[in-house]
């Protein structure tokens, strides 16, 4: 019996890297994608290198897998990066930054899916509270992810005629050893794990998510 292909975008980020391991340790064969795919294979998983904010690159990304044989069933853009600043304070590096990590990949990644995937897969994008509420003193980070909402929304509504879901997930504060060290322990006391979000993308990864598309998710934990 085959197995599923599962792509994950951002695959060496703290939640990149607990989707993999909940989506191979489920069966999937995933190939983990990041900028710089560092070490080997591993059973399961297969590293590809890729910037996903370069079209170029993202294109050459899905030559390669249909050149091997790997169509992918699910896809799983995790690439993300914050940074704080106002937007009197945000200047044009930063702005292009946080847009280019945060909405292209997403972008160029799901238009690639969005003429590869066939009836029954799914993407899923990786969103974030501030992308409905707050982002004071985040303000090109909270409007690039909720670009990814109405990505989501968008997409959603176009795959719908070919049976290809499209969701996203909203985390709020995850328990990561670069937000403890940013926030400190007591506003990082109710942080949700990034194994508790990966295994709600793994249910959106899957037949029993089959009537959810368009969706965004709230993990927000106790946070």
């Amino acid at each position: 019996m085959s197995r599923d292909v599962a792509l994950v975008c951002g695959a060496s980020g703290a939640l990149g890297q607990a989707v993999v391991v909940e989506l191979a340790g489920r069966g999937d064969r995933v190939v983990a994608v990041d900028r710089h795919a560092a070490g080997g294979d591993a059973e399961s998983v297969r590293l590809e290198a890729a910037d996903l904010a370069v079209v170029a690159e993202v294109d050459a990304l899905w030559a390669r897998l249909a050149d091997r044989g790997e169509r992918p069933r699910w896809v799983v853009n995790a690439v993300g990066a914050h940074a704080s600043g106002t937007v009197a304070a945000t200047d044009e590096s930063l702005y292009r930054h946080l847009h280019d990590v945060n909405l292209a990949t997403a972008f160029w990644s799901s238009r690639a899916a969005a003429r590869t995937l066939e009836a029954g897969g799914a993407i899923v994008n990786v969103a974030s509270r501030t992308a409905l509420a707050g982002g004071v003193g985040s303000a090109a980070y909270a409007v690039a992810k909720a670009g990814v909402v109405r990505l989501t929304e968008v997409l959603a509504a176009e795959l719908a005629p070919q049976r290809i879901r499209v969701n996203a997930v909203l985390p709020s504060r995850l328990d990561t050893p670069a937000n403890l060290a940013a926030l400190g322990t007591e506003r990082m006391r109710d942080a949700v794990p990034p194994a508790d979000v990966a295994a709600v993308i793994a249910f959106l990864c899957s037949d029993a998510a089959r009537a959810i598309t368009g969706a965004s998710i709230p993990v927000y934990g106790w946070a």
